[in-house]
This record gives structure tokens, C-alpha cells and sequence, in this order.
């Protein structure tokens, strides 16, 4: 069994561990302004008891520590490797408002009603068992506290022009082998039923739209990067047109000034009732 009971392991990034950290950084950040609107504005406020659980290599939590100075910030993550770069990163960080915990999110150790308030990012699409993790982020809530979940929904993806030839069709696989190996990349569209069925309140959803001319092509570049790819097409879940059209997408990226992209991120809110 995969010991992280989840469909992501960074050690077996088709593109190595560190060009990986190098991508969620870009990925983290150009749309962290938005983010961070969006989670004041679902009632994160600076005093409170913060849980980051999937922190990674920790640039959303080094984002949290420089809003919030007067909060503790609990980042947590199985992957050992992970916490180590999220640590080097907040070395400057006071022992007083950060601490790192490794640990599932099925299985934090956390004390029950400790937090008043959780977010999770990126990190329900890989899953096995959402349910079995939104129930432990819900003992450790106190109650009144909220959870947010910013996550994808690949039947919402965005858009990238000039378009993508069997663009719709490898969307479809890729939902397909996420499914197969036990996440959803769908996971979006299901948001508010999963926090209902947790016992959550007061349950809000929005969405927050990410553009290459507004916040750079960088980001995009590297979700297109063909080296991700390569060994789903030399294994046959890709089709040899369907590889030629994301280096397509990609060279597009690179040269052509006309080529821009948008990316839908959705965000689920959910209350702990008192």
C-alpha cells in the first residue's frame, strides 16, 4: 500500500524532486493574492491558530507566516523530505508562530477542537479517502472554526490558446488515471457534499480564475512541461497525437507571444458548528 494513502509522492515526479519544488512554487504563488483574499474573506484573520495541512515544500505556509505575524501556524505533511525543505525555508520564522508536524491527514495526533481554522490546498484531488481526512480536520476545529479547501476541477480547467488539439480528450485521460490510482481530479464539483456529509455548516463555494497576462507565463509553461508527460505517453495511456499536442501546447508557451492560459482553482468553505 502507498504509505501516503494518496495518489502524490514527490520522489516519483517525472521531472525530478527538485524542478517538482521549483513547479509548485510557481504553481503556489501566481494566485496567491486571490488565495489569500478569498481565505480573509471566508474569515481567516490574523490571531488565530492556523492549520496548513499538505504543506510541501512549505511556500504557501511561508505566505501564511508573513500575513499572519500574530498567528500560530501549524504546516503539516507526511512527506518527510518535504517538511525538511518547508523548514529550511522558515528558518527565519519564530519557534513561536510556526511549527512543522509530520503526520497523515487521516491521522494528524492533533488534539480534538485545537484550530480555528484549516486549509487545505491541493491536496483533496490526491485522496484516496477525502471523507476519512475532511472527519480528522473536523476534530481538530474548535468549534465555530472553518475549514477551506482550494482544489481543481478538470471539467472546469481553464483555457490555453491557441487551442489544443484532442485538448478535451486528454483532460478525459488524465481524469481517467488519477481515478484509476485512487484520486479524483474532479474532486472540485464535489466540494459542498463533502463537507455536508463531514457535519460542516454554513458550507460557501467560489472560484478564483489564474491568467498568464495578468500574473506570467511561467506557471503555465511548466504544466505543460513534456518531460511530466512523457512517461504516460511511452506507457500508452497517451496516444502519440495526444503527446504531440501538449509539446505543441508547450512550444506555443515558450515562443509564441499570442499563446496565453487560465486556470479555475475552486474553493470550498465549510463551518464548525458550536
Amino acid at each position: 500500500m502507498n504509505q501516503f494513502n494518496s495518489t502524490y509522492n514527490i520522489s516519483r515526479s517525472n521531472i525530478g524532486m527538485e524542478a517538482e519544488v521549483e513547479r509548485l512554487q510557481v504553481q503556489a504563488l501566481m494566485g496567491w493574492e486571490k488565495e489569500f483574499r478569498h481565505l480573509k474573506w471566508f474569515g481567516l484573520s490574523d490571531g488565530m491558530k492556523v492549520l496548513e495541512v499538505g504543506c510541501g515544500p512549505g511556500f504557501i505556509t511561508e505566505k501564511l507566516v508573513d500575513s499572519l505575524p500574530k498567528s500560530k501556524i501549524s504546516a503539516l505533511d507526511i512527506d518527510e523530505n518535504l517538511l525538511v525543505k518547508a523548514k529550511q525555508r522558515l528558518n527565519k520564522a519564530s519557534d513561536t508562530n510556526v511549527e512543522f508536524i509530520q503526520a497523515s491527514v487521516y491521522d494528524t495526533g492533533l488534539p480534538d477542537n485545537e484550530y480555528d481554522f484549516v486549509i487545505a490546498r491541493l491536496v483533496f484531488l490526491h485522496l484516496y479517502e477525502p471523507l476519512k481526512a475532511a472527519l480528522e480536520i473536523f476534530r481538530v476545529l474548535k468549534p465555530g472554526g472553518k475549514l477551506v479547501i482550494i482544489d481543481l476541477d478538470d471539467g472546469i480547467f481553464g483555457a490555453v490558446e491557441p487551442k489544443i488539439d484532442h485538448f478535451h480528450s486528454i483532460i478525459d485521460k488524465f481524469i481517467a488515471m488519477q481515478g484509476k490510482a485512487g484520486g479524483n481530479r474532479e474532486i472540485g464539483r464535489s466540494l459542498p457534499r463533502l463537507l455536508e456529509s463531514t457535519g460542516f455548516s454554513n458550507i460557501e463555494m467560489d472560484a478564483i480564475s489564474v491568467h498568464s497576462d495578468l500574473v506570467g507565463i511561467e506557471g503555465f509553461k511548466e504544466q505543460f512541461n513534456p518531460k511530466r508527460f512523457e512517461p504516460f505517453y511511452k506507457k500508452g495511456y497517451l496516444s502519440k497525437s495526444d503527446f504531440q499536442s501538449i509539446e505543441k501546447a508547450f512550444e506555443n508557451l515558450l515562443t509564441n507571444p499570442d499563446s496565453y492560459a487560465m486556470m479555475i482553482f475552486l474553493l470550498a468553505c465549510g463551518t464548525k458548528p458550536v
